[in-house]
């Protein structure tokens, strides 16, 4: 592995603090990544926000194809003569934003659902997460590097402080777990957080399915909308168009006590006050 700094040094290139880039130093960690992401020799992979290559040559090495998408046009340059060294043709480089891309497009149907793998910014990993979300039908896991702060949200239980509307809407589908630590002295420019690697599956089965899951996605907003209030206030009113006393109907026929607020709720709740809201039209 080709230290960041020199070949940021060699080329002119400073990181851009804009892109949220951060790149990894510890080859190590890379393997670990790509080892746990469970990359076999017939697997599509997308990598989000490839940088320079410490993820996207060790698992290029194991997958059938990879697909590397950066937003960085300069990045790709350097990138792609480092794949060139490496004698890796199955990697295909795009420049493009990642909150732009469609699935559908660079992995149809008759593709098998792909793994995603990447060092994700700190400034949209958010906004990755939902798109992650919404097109879960065509990835079957992902391994990803987050914010400490970020990983804890989206595998935090009910009760947690961390527990939000992105732990429900993630966890709901999806089983999601940290698997690796790491540092902030990995990473070159040295960020002032240390970050976390979480591995997130891909249910088969959903064990709560909701009958429409923007409904559930519109319970969740409306319930975590103001997270100090009770369910009973922060829903009624709310995007859910409901006043207090029809709320309190959909709450008690749910089994869930009107002061609770939302972060005490577990998924299989949140799913089956969501199912009932539906089925009321």
């Amino acid at each position: 592995m080709t230290s960041p700094r020199i070949l940021l040094k060699v080329s002119n290139l400073r990181p851009k603090k804009s892109l949220g880039q951060n790149f990894l130093l510890n080859q190590a960690l890379a393997e670990t990544i790509v080892d746990r992401a469970g990359i076999k020799e017939n697997d599509h992979v997308l990598e989000i926000g490839c940088g320079l290559g410490a993820i996207t040559i060790p698992a290029a090495k194991k997958a059938a194809r990879l697909v590397a998408v950066d937003k960085d046009a300069q990045l790709l340059d350097l990138l792609r003569t480092e794949l060139a060294v490496h004698h890796l043709s199955n990697v295909e480089l795009v420049h493009q934003d990642i909150l732009t891309v469609n699935f559908a497009d660079l992995f149809g149907p008759e593709k098998p659902p792909v793994i995603v793998i990447g060092n994700l910014p700190y400034n949209i990993s958010s906004q990755i997460i939902v798109l992650l979300i919404a097109s879960r039908a065509y990835i079957r896991r992902a391994l990803l590097m987050l914010q400490k702060e970020m990983a804890q949200r989206l595998i935090a239980a009910p009760g947690n402080r961390d527990y939000g509307r992105l732990s429900v809407m993630l966890q709901y589908g999806c089983d999601v777990k940290v698997v690796a630590e790491a540092p902030a002295n990995l990473f070159y420019p040295r960020p002032k957080v240390d970050s976390q690697v979480i591995s997130v599956t891909i249910e088969e089965r959903i064990p709560y399915p909701a009958d429409d899951e923007q409904m559930l996605s519109r319970v969740v907003k409306a319930g975590f909308s103001q997270r100090r209030k009770t369910l009973r206030n922060a829903l009624a009113g709310n995007i859910l168009n409901a006043d207090h006393a029809q709320v309190e109907r959909w709450l008690a026929r749910a089994d869930i006590e009107p002061r609770r607020r939302a972060e005490t709720l577990a998924v299989e709740e949140f799913v089956r006050l969501a199912n009932l809201i539906s089925r009321d039209g």
